[in-house]
């Protein structure tokens, strides 16, 4: 008999993954499935950045070890980045470069937990965040934000919550999924909170150059020096760069936690892909006029698709201001059409409607759904038709 350890038992697989998993099956048999569960661009990775990675390959620049934080050139374009955008000051030696942004909060929540250890997570959430703290034996202490605030947790909510064994926060914003920003003076307020509790600000910030109009998103460890030292960023090129499957990351702050970090991955992943470096490098270091090319798309396609979603009868939504999500209440619709739960609804959906959206139970608000804007316009609009004819047709 195969035996399985008790901490997987504790976890399940992400349902994003799943949810795009099946739709793949689907589209593979020929059906014609409008996927909008997927959270990644769907432009091209920019050829200045091929070119890159294929010149890299080419002088054997990367095809052998790399050191495991991450070749030097590339640390240093993360510290000048953030130098550039933030103006706060890093060393190399506080940056680690990872497989994609998932693994650097993987090997930190490794890093800074021990067994009973308490993650203050706003919710809604990531679908990761809570499965990670599980697997570092944390506990998830989530706190509920609350619609009528722009899903924002507030200070006195986290106060409430906070304990003697409150070890960190995770902050994302621009938020997946709820596309929330929090304010300069809502970020300060709860980083000097937690600097005088001792609690270290995980901030993920993979969106936050994914802003839509005239919102703007900063990070939280511009506002001071004693937030920024209390702060791990993380933070990457899939997203803004249009680079998830070149699964590079990174983390950046604490000197101690990096080296730590370093140090675990030095017995798991040896060091990112060479050649993936060295297209991150250009794309951190290169040109930049195509990210804002990409960024408009999406805002016009905010603009366009928030509306239609506002017009499906049951759906109750408030327009994002950064990311490339909407979150929905769909519960309403739902019921009109004989689901007593939304993850039913949204698999009716998929099976029947052939529109694939992410139900809102992973991110920790059940009543509510995932929608991803990252298809082209005539596909959103669509999707919406084939979502009201699913409606209309169902409604009891």
């Amino acid at each position: 008999m195969v035996k399985i350890s008790e901490r997987m038992k504790k976890i399940s697989e992400s349902p994003t993954l799943a949810t795009s998993a099946k739709v793949n099956a689907m589209k593979a048999k020929g059906l014609d499935i409008i996927n909008l569960t997927v959270g990644e661009p769907d432009f091209d990775t920019h050829s200045s950045i091929l070119n890159a990675a294929v010149e890299a390959i080419q002088s054997n620049k990367a095809n052998h070890y790399t050191p495991t934080a991450g070749i030097l050139p590339l640390r240093q374009a993360i510290v000048d980045y953030h130098q550039k955008y933030d103006g706060v000051s890093y060393g190399v030696n506080q940056v680690i470069v990872t497989e994609g942004a998932k693994n650097a909060l993987y090997t930190l929540f490794q890093v800074i937990l021990n067994a009973g250890d308490e993650v203050l997570i706003p919710a809604p959430y990531w679908v990761s965040y809570t499965e990670q703290v599980k697997l570092a034996e944390g506990v998830n202490v989530i706190v509920e934000a609350k619609p009528e605030n722009e899903f924002k947790v507030t200070l006195a909510q986290l106060e409430s919550h906070r304990t003697d064994k409150t070890v960190a926060i995770i902050l994302n914003s621009p938020s997946n999924p709820t596309g929330t920003i929090y304010t300069p003076e809502e970020l300060k307020e709860i980083g000097e909170w937690a600097v005088a509790n001792n609690i270290l600000i995980i901030a993920d910030e993979i969106y936050y150059r994914l802003v839509y109009n005239g919102n703007k998103a900063i990070s939280i460890a511009s506002l001071s020096e004693e937030i920024k030292n209390q702060t791990v960023i993380i933070n990457g090129v899939s997203k803004t760069y249009a680079m998830t499957g070149w699964r590079i990351g990174y983390a950046i702050g604490n000197a101690e936690i990096i080296g730590k970090m370093v140090e675990l991955s030095s017995h798991s992943t040896s060091n990112p892909a060479g050649p993936s470096q060295y297209g991150a490098l250009a794309a951190l270091a290169g040109p930049q006029d195509f990210v804002e090319d990409m960024r408009k798309a999406y805002e016009e396609r905010l603009n366009f698709f928030f509306p239609l979603v506002q017009s499906i009868p049951g759906f109750k939504v408030s327009k994002s201001k950064g990311a490339f999500y909407l979150f929905p209440n769909v519960k309403e619709a739902a019921e009109m059409c004989g689901f007593a739960e939304v993850k039913d609804f949204t698999l009716a959906l998929i099976e029947e409607a052939h529109v694939a959206l992410v139900s809102g139970d992973g991110f920790g608000y059940p009543d509510y759904a995932r929608i991803s804007y990252t298809v082209n316009n005539d596909l959103l609009a669509e999707a919406v038709d084939r979502i009201k004819k699913f409606i209309e047709t169902h409604k009891k």
